[in-house]
């Protein structure tokens, strides 16, 4: 709807005045110009209105010296504009010209002698002005004004404009409000790369679409020459004749699912000229070729990016739309129980390389009509498919937004790594080890997170789901918490926390007390070393860290049939000859022992290994300023864990900012009918989690 369109139209013209140049900006429908910004030099504009004024004398001057009469009879002035006294001399007269000329101008920024515009535009364009009354004006009144005097007007006009202030207000109320809302609408500004963003797309999607070509051998040539063919063994093009119309399967070989196709092929064999007389592909789509998903397409590169994704293109000699097939079948595992997340009790299928797969569990578990499935590609090279999940009526809205946002505006060769290629894209945390996301390949936990308000992110080749945004809280909980009654969920929660404490501060504090023994309580005397080895306590610690994590390493590369042994090699010949031989001490294999289950303890893989990192700089800050060094490395933890954010979400909500209702659904397991409302962290639209029927 336009502003105006509430108004009631006159029929007197409307002039805009222009703005001078580099700084105001143009108003609309005559509102006042709001500045750029900084103070504008008059000077200019009156010297060159002193210019005109004397230039108006001059042309005074020279009609009257033409025998014009000097009666004192003076031109009727336009309504609304007040007339100075008349003078008998030539200079009087052309004081009185000046004067007129201020005086209109002055009327016009209080909201008079709007009828004068009207009157100026109708000399501009040779037609007889028209009042506000509706009453024609004669257009011989102020012929005399010269292109001079025009350029003088607009330039006054918008000195006076810009110094009316206050007085503007007795405009009529319906242009006040259109200015404001028109300000207002100027005042409001987009985040310049997203715009830049948007702006980018739209000129994407205004590109003209590349044809296909409508003879067969240009079709089979442009496949030679972009993807390869008769280069690349897997590129299968199968030409065969139906009905008198040559046609080509185009397909790769290792995605193409051979028993569809066959039945395609089986159907077109018993076609007859008379059967496509008319509308080949209308026939074709809708009466022979029996696929579920059958879809035109006219597009080149759409084209090649869908049978590179696993479709078949069906393309017909004389025709420049194909039929895309969907026929395919990825080379993919069944699904199995995710190896880091495995529980006692619960189910036992985890995600899987498939992206169709994984989605189809969550649905599976999640059968709401609200959820939605929004594929995205990206990557130049490698059209990497990725799928935004989240429940519509549930999830904010903005923040499935400022997701979209931030994955569309990643510009990459590729994600051949898939899920940590696009995080580090997206998220850009840089050097913080603390992980801003969770992932999880359970489609129980993604199903929970998504009825929570939740955002997941779903990427082809990979058995990790994201989701986001998350807490430092959420990646220190594990599904078999809530596979367990509340008590012992509870119970098996606080022994967790236990565990993440002392990986991350177990050794700093027994090095402190090591080093500075009157800090012990008497309950703790037994805490400290009972025989000093042949190496510092800080090299044994930093050697028993890098140990453990080549430990680690090791493992995961050594066959499964190995590892027992390998971890007996590690117990015995490592740890006890190391004591024997004097280099470490009982104690720092006893406290890295029991650091290390803390750490693997931990339900996140990533947290775990940022919590070791933690504990080396904590280490190593008690060995240099000790109990200084203690406090400041640990302040300056909780202060960087309380200033990160995840999708402009706090990272340690419910801790800060303080949640009393969240926190204890942290620390407590809540029976599954007593937790009725959903993190409010995560703003979503629904706030109350259970139906009213189920409260009691």
């Amino acid at each position: 709807m336009r502003l105006d369109e509430h108004k009631e139209f006159k029929p007197s013209p409307m002039i805009i005045p222009k703005p001078v140049e580099g700084q105001w900006k143009e108003g609309n429908y005559g509102i006042k110009p709001r500045p750029i910004g900084g103070e504008v030099d008059i000077e200019p504009l009156l010297e060159e209105l002193e210019i005109l004024a004397d230039a108006l004398e001059d042309l005074q001057s020279a009609e009257h010296a033409d025998g014009r009469e000097d009666s004192g009879e003076r031109e009727e002035a336009p309504e609304g504009i007040s007339q100075a006294d008349s003078a008998g001399s030539e200079e009087g007269e052309g004081e009185e010209e000046t004067g007129y000329i201020e005086k209109q101008f002055q009327s016009e920024s209080t909201g008079e002698g709007k009828q004068d515009l009207g009157m100026e535009a109708a000399k501009d364009e040779g037609m007889p002005a028209i009042s506000t009354d509706g009453e024609e004006q004669n257009p011989a009144v102020g012929a005399e004004s010269t292109e001079g005097e025009e350029q003088g007007l607009k330039l006054k006009r918008e000195f006076a404009s810009r110094d009316s202030g206050p007085a503007s207000d007795s405009r009529n109320t319906d242009k006040s409000q259109a200015g404001s809302a028109i300000r207002d609408e100027q005042e409001f500004e987009i985040d310049p790369v997203i715009g830049r963003w948007k702006e980018q797309r739209q000129e994407e999607q205004k590109r003209d679409p590349h044809p296909i070509p409508v003879v067969l051998e240009l079709f089979i040539k442009k496949l030679e020459d972009e993807i390869g063919y008769k280069k690349s063994f897997d590129v299968v093009v199968r030409e065969m004749t139906f009905g008198e119309k040559r046609t080509a399967l185009f397909f790769l070989n290792g995605f193409a699912k051979d028993t569809v196709l066959t039945e395609v092929l089986k159907r077109l064999t018993y076609l007859q000229p008379e059967d496509l007389s008319t509308g080949v592909i209308h026939s074709f789509l809708e009466l022979y070729v029996p696929a579920v998903q059958v879809a035109r397409e006219s597009d080149w590169d759409n084209m090649m990016t869908a049978v590179m994704s696993g479709a078949t293109a069906l393309y017909i000699d004389g025709e420049s739309t194909l039929l895309m097939i969907d026929a395919k079948s990825f080379p993919s595992r069944q699904p199995e129980e995710p190896s880091l997340e495995r529980v006692v009790r619960g189910s036992r299928d985890g995600f899987v390389e498939t992206m169709l797969v994984n989605v189809t569990l969550v649905r599976r578990r999640l059968r709401d009509k609200h959820l939605r499935y929004e594929i995205m590609r990206l990557g130049d090279r490698t059209q990497t498919d990725i799928c935004l999940a989240y429940i519509d009526d549930i999830a904010d809205m903005e923040l499935v937004e400022s997701i979209r946002d931030k994955i569309s505006q990643v510009k990459l060769d590729g994600l051949p790594l898939a899920d940590k290629q696009l995080e580090e894209a997206t998220v850009k945390r840089g050097w913080n080890p603390f992980p801003l996301v969770r992932y999880s390949e359970r489609p129980d936990v993604v199903a929970v997170h998504l009825m929570e308000g939740h955002v997941a992110v779903f990427v082809d080749t990979t058995p990790s789901v994201m989701m986001l945004p998350t807490t430092f809280f959420d990646l220190i909980q594990h599904a078999e918490e809530n596979r367990q009654t509340p008590f012992i969920g509870t119970y098996l929660r606080w022994v967790r926390y236990i565990g993440i404490l002392a990986s991350l501060f177990l050794l700093p504090i027994w090095f402190l007390f090591t080093l500075q023994p009157e800090l012990k309580p008497p309950f703790l005397e037994f805490v400290g070393v009972q025989k000093a080895g042949r190496l510092p306590l800080v090299a044994q610690f930093l050697l028993a860290e890098l140990g453990v994590d080549l430990l680690r390493l090791a493992s995961v590369h050594t066959p499964t049939p190995l590892a027992t042994a390998m971890s007996l090699i590690a117990a015995i010949l490592i740890g006890d000859i190391a004591v024997q031989t004097g280099l470490f001490v009982n104690e720092v294999i006893l406290y890295m022992a029991v650091s290390a289950i803390g750490m693997f303890a931990t339900p996140s893989y990533e947290l775990g290994l940022a919590n070791r990192i933690v504990r080396l700089i904590l280490i190593v800050a008690v060995a240099a300023f000790k109990v200084p060094g203690f406090m400041i490395g640990t302040t300056f933890l909780l202060i960087y864990l309380v200033v990160s954010r995840s999708f402009n979400r706090p990272y340690m909500w419910p801790f800060i900012p303080f949640d009393m209702q969240g926190l204890w659904s942290v620390i407590i397991r809540i029976p599954v009918l007593h937790n009725r409302t959903r993190p409010n962290m995560l703003k979503p639209q629904q706030r109350k989690r259970m139906p009213e029927s189920n409260k009691k």
